[in-house]
């Protein structure tokens, strides 16, 4: 799988997420620019995968839904 190191696709509305793997050092994308992505992170997996069927990616995609933004971090830190 060929990725851009630290870059991850983050639902718009999980701000916090996106504001801890920032902090972190990620590049935080919109899902509509998940090419190269590590890993997607949606909350709920009912939504449509953020419409991800319609971008091209291999990369995870992380169920938020009862996860703090340290676990989601954590969990994406595993991949590496």
């Amino acid at each position: 799988m060929f990725f851009v190191a630290k870059k991850v696709a983050v639902e718009d509305n999980l701000s916090s997420i996106k504001q801890a793997l920032e902090k972190r050092g990620y590049t935080v994308v919109s899902p509509k620019n998940a090419e190269n992505v590590m890993a997607c992170v949606v909350m709920g997996m009912d939504n449509n995968l953020m419409d991800i069927q319609n971008t091209v990616t291999k990369a995870p995609v992380i169920d938020a839904a009862g996860m703090t933004p340290e676990q989601v971090v954590s969990r994406i830190e595993s991949l590496q």
